[in-house]
């Protein structure tokens, strides 16, 4: 996208630290209720409507340039997370640190004080999505997780395991909506003829006969609500210590719904804080985007049954917005003797559940042992030949190795992650087609298009650092 001058959307209004009063009674206990699905005052039950945020384009489609609500500014030099609160019912003072909640209770009154305006450390989004899903759903989500993957369980995990360790976490993340132009030009094959052909006198091979066309597509793009975690630990999936793509894996959310932060919603949950700048975010993003914009494609190129290889991918960003939200997240974590940490997550929203179980490995390993063992010795016991002994091994262990995957797969779920090239909300048009018959291939040996690419992901590969204190530094010199 070419340089322009970025609009910033002030989200928070200027709202003031301190009390969420109720407008009715004037009590401070106003927290979110799940079942109503409204803030609720807990003395005189006055129900307030969900508020939503001002000058944030709800369409993507809508979008000129670049804008930033103001709840992701970047993090600066010098920020603090100890915030001194007055309180107003008495005129106490009360120490809040940001880095592990936004509200607290007066000592002396206690009336709940909560951190409402945007500060410069990245506590304080623009939204949030409530949570929807109340805990003991969570629980009994969580509970039969576990119980469904009970027989490889390491016993000192199913010994300790309890929901009474399930939190409400609200986890920060950035929304990102997106209008675009995009053409992509290359070749697709479309099978016209599978048959097979005698090689040898006793062998036999597939053979494919395509037709190869050019193949063109340029088209407008609007995507919504691409969601991108903010916390430089959580966007590494592939961390040997923490199973972090079990927590992406439970998306998306209903972002659509989020309302304007504030701190009454907090209330009962625990909470992260962004840790990572819209620079260090930008390079995921936009491939991110372009993964969307070629997935999104795919249904107007379905012709092409063998594959499309795209040899030119234009794709100019003309409009985006950045909104910093928390999301709602129920939590199990587990540390095993190695110290990975192990999670069991269920989305806040739609109740979508993944995890990670340890495992007894030595269970496994001896279970898949017998499998291998047991059908070769059975055969030499009642006389099978040779022949039918060797059968049986190659046999064997192709079971034991089909074993060993599956219940490895059910049990830590390490390739599980949220498709968000095909689960993000978009919306292609001005769709303009270019088709041209090149060439009919005969005899081809495989049944895909070779280098065949109109499938891949790039965003998913780019590694994301927090906000260091040298970064902040230079930049503030170049400001």
């Amino acid at each position: 996208m070419e340089e322009k001058e970025v609009k910033v959307v002030n989200t928070d209004n200027a709202e003031k630290h301190g009390e969420n009063r109720c407008p009715q009674c004037g009590a401070s206990e106003v927290t979110y209720n799940t079942k109503k699905k409204k803030l609720v005052c807990n003395y005189c039950f006055t129900e307030f409507e969900a508020e939503k945020v001002d000058g944030i384009e709800e369409k993507a489609k809508n979008l000129v340039g670049e804008t930033r609500a103001s709840g992701t500014q970047d993090i600066k030099e010098g920020s603090d997370d100890i915030i001194t609160l007055k309180c107003g019912g008495c005129g106490a003072e009360v120490v809040i640190n940001t880095a592990t909640s936004t509200n607290a209770r007066c000592h002396w009154c206690r009336s709940i004080l909560s951190v409402n305006s945007q500060i410069d450390n990245g506590a304080i989004p623009d939204v949030v999505l409530p949570f929807d899903l109340e805990k003991k759903t969570a629980e009994d989500k969580i509970r039969k997780f576990v119980e469904k993957r009970q027989f490889f369980a390491n016993p000192r995990f199913k010994k300790e395991f309890t929901t009474n360790n399930i939190m409400g976490v609200y986890f920060p993340y950035m929304l990102v909506d997106a209008k675009a132009h995009a053409t992509f030009t290359g070749k697709g094959e479309h099978q016209t003829r599978r048959y097979t052909v005698k090689v040898s006198d006793d062998k036999e091979e597939t053979r494919y006969d395509a037709d190869l066309y050019k193949v063109e597509r340029d088209f407008d793009i609007s995507i919504d609500d691409l969601t991108i975690e903010s916390n430089a630990d959580r966007l590494n999936k592939k961390s040997k210590e923490r199973t972090n793509n079990i927590i992406n894996a439970i998306m998306p959310f209903d972002t659509e719904n989020c309302v304007k932060y504030k701190g009454n919603y907090l209330a009962g949950y625990s909470s992260e804080k962004r840790d990572v700048n819209i620079s260090n975010l930008e390079e995921k993003v936009d491939k991110e985007l372009k993964d969307i914009t070629r997935h999104a494609i795919n249904s107007e190129i379905k012709y092409y049954d063998r594959g499309v290889k795209w040899e030119n991918e234009e794709f100019k960003i003309t409009g985006k917005q950045w909104v910093s939200a928390y999301l709602p997240v129920w939590l199990y974590s587990y540390q095993d003797k190695k110290k990975v940490l192990h999670y069991v997550a269920v989305n806040g929203r739609t109740g979508e559940t993944m995890g990670s179980i340890p495992m007894n490995k030595m269970k496994l390993w001896i279970l898949s042992l017998l499998i291998f063992i047991l059908p070769p010795l059975i055969c030499m016991i009642f006389g099978g030949s040779k022949g039918m002994g060797v059968g049986f091994a190659i046999f064997s262990i192709i079971i034991a190795l089909i074993f060993l995957g599956t219940k490895n797969a059910k049990y830590n779920n390490k390739g599980a992650r949220h498709t968000y090239e095909k689960e993000t909300k978009h919306e292609c048009s001005n769709i303009k087609k270019v088709d041209d018959l090149l060439e009919h291939k005969r005899g081809l040996t495989s049944a895909s298009m070779q280098g065949a690419n109109n499938n891949k992901i790039e965003g998913e590969n780019v590694k994301v650092e927090k906000v260091s204190k040298t970064e902040i530094k230079e930049k503030k010199k170049e400001e």
